[in-house]
């Protein structure tokens, strides 16, 4: 089979001839249809110390099934998260961290759906959004904020604002639905709002914290690190809070199951629509890389092996 490796921190990128790997137990053999890219593999292959395994999203069908396996079968459409080498056309998933696909979608649709949408759903769920609360999303328009903003209406947000880096992708978050959109460069962004999910991080974390009402909830998600002075909390009573997905899926599957549930149901009613800026064949995967580094992308970006 083919897939893409790096040698050296930074890359480059290249595909390479390799065996089919083998499901152990517990585990699925998957023939990828699709690949998602994620900003965080794209900053570890830019800043690990060492090369990792290219894992991540993958969506397609189970080819072969390890000892153990209960709730999958040779022939399912599935999609989950893979951590080996997911850039490729087989992939190893555990049984635990994958979903089946609904007739009606397909993989790029489960892809650019399922992941980056639980990521955006349980940071509305760390920010306790309440109906009628106000919400802004930074990188509103990159694979999880587009979605972000997108249940943040479906689920009763009163005011759903965004904030990019330009005009175009302002114009973008605006068609999903947000009242308002900043730039990052804007002096003042706006009223002040209930809820900030942050998946920038870095010196945008001032102004994102600047930008809470008192008593605001800030949830930071993403792998930009930064620095909040405690005074800034204090003055405004208010709150920072962590979230990861991985810890959710390996410590609460039951809700993670759940979450998957209502992002397919938000899908089959038309609430929430998954956008995909590109899709790139495996020897174009540092083009797909430089689109997430370059934060150019509207929506998601696939590698189709």
């Amino acid at each position: 089979m083919r897939r893409v490796r790096y040698e050296s921190t930074g890359g480059p990128l290249f595909v390479e001839e390799a065996p089919v790997p083998q499901p152990g137990p517990g585990e699925l053999l998957v023939r990828c249809a699709a690949v998602g890219i994620t900003l965080p593999m794209v900053r570890k292959v830019t800043e690990a110390a060492e090369p990792v395994t290219l894992g991540g999203e993958v969506a397609g069908e189970v080819v072969a099934a390890g000892e153990g396996v209960t709730r999958f079968r040779v022939g399912d459409r599935v999609t989950g998260l893979c951590f080996g080498y997911g850039y490729a056309e087989y992939a190893v998933l555990h049984e635990a961290m994958t979903s089946p696909i609904p007739d009606d979608a397909d993989a790029v649709t489960a892809v650019a759906l399922v992941r980056s949408g639980l990521v955006a759903l349980g940071a509305l769920e760390a920010a306790r959004l309440a109906p009628g609360e106000s919400v802004l999303v930074t990188a509103a328009a990159s694979g999880v904020g587009h979605l972000a903003v997108q249940l943040a209406r479906a689920r009763g947000a009163g005011r759903v604002v965004g904030a990019v880096s330009g005009p175009a992708k302002a114009d973008f978050v605006r068609s999903l639905g947000a009242d308002d959109c900043m730039r990052y460069d804007d002096d003042n962004w706006g009223d002040p709002v209930d809820c900030v999910l942050d998946a920038v991080g870095g010196d945008l974390l001032t102004p994102a914290l600047a930008a809470l009402a008192p008593h605001g909830r800030l949830v930071a998600y993403s792998s930009g690190g930064g620095t909040i002075q405690a005074y800034d909390l204090l003055v405004g009573a208010k709150s920072v809070i962590g979230f990861q997905m991985a810890l959710i899926a390996r410590g609460r599957p039951d809700l993670y199951e759940q979450w998957r549930q209502d992002l397919w149901r938000l899908f089959a009613e038309g609430a929430v629509k998954p956008v995909v800026h590109g899709e790139f064949a495996l020897e174009d995967a540092a083009a797909a890389h430089q689109v997430i580094m370059s934060r150019t992308n509207l929506g998601k970006v696939v590698l189709r092996p």
